[in-house]
């Protein structure tokens, strides 16, 4: 029998990473480990184990056949290792490990990071690793705890639990509205130049809903589109027409008279943020605890 490496843990934590990132680079970053040091724990499993687990090119690692079947034993085992440390940490009611939470930027730091502050303050022993992110990638693939998602889901069968509504408003800056004229009703957007943020779910059609509740929907046109709430905020800013943006991203440009709310006397469908995690026999108590956390805070602060 070969005998067991004294690294042979952080060999293998490398060999998965190496699989679920794709190349040894992203590994590294991942583990925040140099590249040399995921290269030599990769030679030296293959070396101990006598076969070849990965094919190298200088862009990418694909697994062999024997790779794969590793990959499918060993990633069981190292979950199972982190739930026990955690079930370890849940019987001493002291919190430890590290919380890798990915999000988009906006929110991350305006919502997560003073929730984060409050968490820390309660669980010092728990550390934390933000990763931006503007798309939506299953947590286990990306290798973090927790995925915040702003906006619809796609369909997964991974746990997720809604965190907050987030209020959308119409606006456009003074600038468009002493030329252009101030819209009554959502039927006048026809008449508009309107600004199409095309990673929205209802980009090109937009529902607005009056006092009785009945919907008012309207197709929406213009000369420009971006994919990115930020910046369809500046060309609303630029005075480029009339957009549909959550409210947590534009009211310091209203309270600053940047930008003014249209259309006040009408309703949007609120966006839900989410967080998303791993799913698993037992999902760790500091993610379960700062998960509830979330719920607390922006349930109550930020809501339509």
């Amino acid at each position: 029998m070969k005998e067991f490496p004294s690294n042979g843990l952080q060999d293998y934590e490398a060999f998965i990473a190496i699989v679920d990132a794709g190349n040894l680079t992203r590994a590294a970053a991942r583990l925040r480990r140099s590249l040399q040091s995921i290269s030599r724990s990769l030679t030296a499993l293959e070396a101990q184990l006598g076969v070849v687990l990965i094919r190298r090119t200088t862009r990418t690692a694909q697994p062999t056949e024997a790779g794969l079947a590793l990959h499918r034993r060993v990633s069981a085992a190292l979950r199972e290792v982190a739930l026990a440390e955690a079930e370890l940490s849940d019987a001493s009611e002291t919190l430890r490990g590290t919380l890798r939470i990915a999000g988009s930027a906006f929110f991350v730091s305006r919502y997560i990071v003073p929730a984060i502050r409050d968490f820390s303050l309660q669980h010092p022993g728990v550390k934390f690793d933000l990763r931006i992110s503007e798309e939506f990638t299953e947590p286990v693939r990306t290798g973090v705890d927790l995925m915040i998602r702003v906006g619809r889901l796609p369909p997964s069968r991974m746990p997720s639990r809604r965190i907050a509504l987030l209020r959308r408003v119409a606006i456009a800056s003074p600038s468009y509205l002493a030329q252009r004229g101030r819209p009554e009703t959502p039927a006048d957007l026809e008449r508009h130049a309107c600004i199409i943020r095309t990673s929205a779910q209802d980009a090109r059609a937009w529902t607005f809903r009056d006092c009785d509740g009945k919907a008012h929907r309207v197709p929406i046109d213009g000369v420009f589109e971006a994919d990115n709430a930020h910046v369809t905020m500046h060309a609303v800013l630029a005075g480029m027409g009339i957009a549909v943006i959550p409210f947590y991203h534009v009211h310091e440009a209203i309270e600053s008279g940047r930008a003014e709310v249209v259309l006040d006397d009408f309703t949007l469908a609120p966006i839900v943020a989410h967080a998303v995690w791993p799913s698993g026999s037992r999902t760790p108590s500091r993610v379960r605890r700062f998960v509830d956390l979330l719920v607390r805070r922006l349930m109550k602060e930020v809501v339509i």
